[in-house]
């Protein structure tokens, strides 16, 4: 090769095309070594792990979980006034709990789960980046509505007996989710499953009124 000679450039565009799905794959790369905000813990679970060393009993002071007076008082200011007094530090919480790996969304999930064991009804917050999947009506009937819809207890129209389910639906099926989404009788709102979305308690009654085929023998 003389020293005229020069070794042959990529083309424009292709060099710009190579530089192009270079960055893609580092940016692919970067959001799966990234913990997804989906990934959030449930209140339950963040409760369990975290807040139930000092709130499940009331140490040091702390509104016990199950204690509705204490817990009233506190849901009166609302979630965002909570989760800011949780964030800071109060009293003798630290900031964050003590767990400062926990996401502001979390943290959130943690009040609502305490607040609604202790007699309130607020619904668990969703990351609005990533919402969780749909839960199928199978799944939360097994989970929440059998307790008293398998024997009815409580005058509850049990799973799969059209019998109990025809009058109720002499109204239609929007009328029956929406004494599911308010509570009615002995049912408190949303079966007692505050984080259940309208769609979810539709499907659940659904699967419930589908599992018969016709009076029981």
């Amino acid at each position: 090769m003389t020293g005229s000679e020069q070794k042959p450039r990529l083309p424009c565009n292709r060099a710009r095309s190579f530089i192009l799905a270079a960055a893609l794959l580092a940016f692919s790369l970067a959001a799966h070594a990234a913990p997804a905000q989906g990934d959030a813990r449930s209140g339950k679970e963040v409760v369990q792990e975290v807040c139930a060393a000092c709130h499940a009993t009331g140490a040091q002071g702390a509104p016990k979980i199950g204690d509705k007076q204490a817990w009233a008082k506190r849901a009166s200011r609302g979630l965002s006034s909570l989760t800011q007094n949780a964030l800071n530090g109060i009293r003798n919480m630290p900031p964050h709990g003590g767990q400062p790996s926990l996401s502001d969304l979390e943290i959130r999930r943690a009040i609502t789960y305490m607040v609604n064991e202790s007699g309130g009804h607020w619904i668990e917050p969703i990351s609005k980046s990533r919402p969780p999947r749909e839960r199928s009506g199978e799944q939360i009937v097994r989970t929440q509505c059998a307790k008293c819809h398998q024997e009815g207890v409580g005058g509850a129209p049990r799973i799969g007996h059209r019998e109990d389910w025809i009058p109720r639906m002499r109204q239609g099926l929007d009328a029956v989710v929406r004494s599911a989404i308010n509570g009615h009788g002995g049912m408190p709102a949303r079966g007692g499953m505050a984080n259940l979305t309208d769609s979810e308690l539709r499907g659940a009654v659904i699967y419930m009124l589908n599992q018969g085929k016709g009076p029981s023998r």
